[in-house]
C-alpha cells in the first residue's frame, strides 16, 4: 500500500490543489489577489482614518508571495485592511493569515471603489492596471454588500483586531481536494490518498483556527457545510467565536440612491449578557428642504407575539443632547419581524443632530411599580453631514411622505450578499 502511494504521489501534479470557492463565487473578481493602497474622503474608512489598504480577489498560488512584497515595502503599517474576495486556495490563505498576525493588522470586511474606475466593472483589464499601479488610488468605501468568504475567511482571521460591519458577509464551507493525475491509478488508490489529504487538511485547519484565538466550534461548523454551499456566519455566531468581539456595532451614514432618495444607518447591538443581537435601521427622508422625517426600524421584541404587545407600551427616542430629540412615541407599524418607528424632524433637532458627534437613542418602559425604566446606547454620525446634503440636493421643494410603512423594504437580508452581484 506504501509502494502505491508513493507511486500516485510522483504522478501528481502539485499533489492537488486545496480549494474554498465555488465557480459561481468567482463572477465580479479578480482572477488573482491584488492588495493595493487607497486614499478616500476623511473619515471614510473610520473617525480621522482616510486611507487604508485594499485586499481582493481570488486567491491564487501566488498571492502570499505578492502580499509578502506589498507587507515588506510598506510604509505605514497602522493602516486597516478591507477584504473583498470570494476565497480560494486555502494554503496560500493560511501562510498571508500569518503575517497580518505578526503585523496586528486591523481587518474589516469592505469593498473598494476606485474613483478613476466609475465607467467600468472594477476588475476589468484598464481598472485592474490601475489597482496594480503601484500608487494610491484614489477610492471610496463600502461595506454594504462586502464578503469576505471561504478561503478569504482564513486571511481575515490573521488580524488581531476583526470587524465584520452590519451589512458585510462573512461566509464557510468546507474545502475541496482537487487533483490532476496522470497515468491508469486505479480508483480505488485515488480514494485512499484523498481520504488521506483531507483528514490532514481538516487538521491543519483545526490547528490554524485555535491558533487565531478563535473558538473550535468555527471548525466544527466548516464541516459541516458542503463545498457546494454556503454558510453566512451569523452575528450571533461571529461573536461566540471570538471573530469579531464587538457588542454594539454599526455604519456610517449613507446616501441611498433609490426612487425615492434616503440617508440611512445600520447597526446590531448585544442583547443583555447573552449572545443574541438586535438589528437596527435608521433612514432619514426629506419632505422638502424643511421637513425631514426619520423612520427607525428594528428586530421587534421576542415576546412580540404574547397576547400583550410589550413594544405598544414603549416610547422611543432619537436625543441630539437634551433638549433636542425626534420622539417617535408609541404603537409602532409591524411588518413581518420588524416593528417600524416614524415622525417628523423638527428643523431645529435637524441642526442638532448635524452638529453632534453622538447621538443617543432612548427608550422608556413602563415598570410594574408605575415607574419608567429608561435604556439608551449612542450611535455615531460619520457621514450624516454629507449624506444630508447630498439628500439635500435632491429633494424638490415640496415632496410626499415616504412610503408607507407596510410596502418599505427594510433591513434587508445580508446573505444576499454571499454571492456577488452580476
Amino acid at each position: 500500500m506504501m509502494f502505491r502511494f508513493l507511486v500516485l504521489a510522483a504522478l501528481l501534479l502539485v499533489s492537488g490543489e486545496l480549494r474554498a470557492e465555488t465557480p459561481a463565487e468567482k463572477a465580479g473578481f479578480a482572477p488573482r489577489l491584488i492588495i493595493y493602497n487607497a486614499k478616500g474622503p476623511a473619515n471614510s474608512c473610520g473617525p480621522g482614518c482616510d486611507r487604508w489598504v485594499a485586499i481582493e480577489g481570488q486567491v491564487d498560488e501566488g498571492a502570499a508571495a505578492r502580499v509578502s512584497r506589498f507587507l515588506r515595502n510598506a510604509r505605514d503599517t497602522t493602516r486597516p485592511i478591507y477584504f473583498h474576495s470570494p476565497g480560494g486556495s486555502v494554503r496560500p490563505s493560511y501562510v498571508i493569515a500569518r503575517m497580518l498576525r505578526g503585523r496586528k493588522a486591523v481587518a474589516r470586511i469592505g469593498r473598494t471603489i476606485a474613483t478613476a474606475c466609475a465607467g467600468g466593472t472594477q476588475v476589468d483589464a484598464a481598472c485592474l492596471k490601475i489597482k496594480t499601479g503601484g500608487g494610491e488610488v484614489e477610492a471610496e468605501l463600502t461595506t454594504r454588500n462586502a464578503m469576505c468568504n471561504s478561503a478569504c475567511g482564513y486571511l481575515f482571521l490573521g488580524a488581531t483586531t476583526r470587524e465584520v460591519a452590519p451589512d458585510a458577509v462573512m461566509a464557510v464551507h468546507n474545502s475541496r481536494l482537487t487533483l490532476v493525475v496522470h497515468g491508469p491509478i486505479p480508483a480505488q488508490v485515488i480514494a485512499e490518498y484523498k481520504q488521506r489529504r483531507m483528514a490532514s487538511a481538516d487538521r491543519e485547519r483545526a490547528a490554524f483556527v485555535t491558533s487565531m484565538g478563535v473558538s473550535r466550534e468555527l471548525d466544527d461548523l466548516i464541516k459541516t457545510v458542503k463545498f457546494e454551499s454556503l454558510h453566512v456566519l451569523t452575528r450571533a455566531e461571529l461573536y461566540r467565536f471570538g471573530i469579531d468581539k464587538r457588542s454594539l456595532l454599526e455604519t456610517p451614514w449613507t446616501f441611498e440612491t433609490a426612487a425615492r432618495p434616503y440617508v440611512r444607518k445600520l447597526a446590531s447591538a448585544r442583547q443583555g449578557e447573552g449572545g443574541s443581537f438586535r438589528s437596527m435601521e435608521w433612514r432619514l427622508f426629506c419632505e422638502n428642504t424643511t421637513r425631514a422625517r426619520l423612520m427607525f426600524v428594528r428586530d421587534a421584541d421576542q415576546d412580540a407575539g404574547s397576547k400583550k404587545d410589550v413594544s405598544s407600551n414603549k416610547t422611543v427616542m432619537l436625543m441630539a443632547g437634551p433638549e433636542k430629540s425626534v420622539a417617535f412615541g408609541r404603537y409602532p407599524a409591524r411588518v413581518g419581524k420588524f416593528e417600524i418607528w416614524s415622525d417628523i424632524v423638527a428643523p431645529e433637532a435637524m441642526e442638532a443632530m448635524l452638529a453632534a458627534p453622538r447621538l443617543q437613542m432612548g427608550e422608556r418602559t413602563p415598570a410594574a411599580d408605575g415607574k419608567t425604566d429608561l435604556s439608551t446606547f449612542d450611535i455615531d454620525t460619520v457621514g450624516l453631514g454629507a449624506a444630508w446634503t447630498r439628500l439635500l440636493a435632491s429633494c424638490p421643494a415640496n415632496n410626499p411622505r415616504p412610503p408607507a410603512a407596510a410596502s418599505t423594504n427594510v433591513n434587508a437580508d445580508p446573505a444576499a450578499a454571499a454571492n456577488p452581484a452580476k
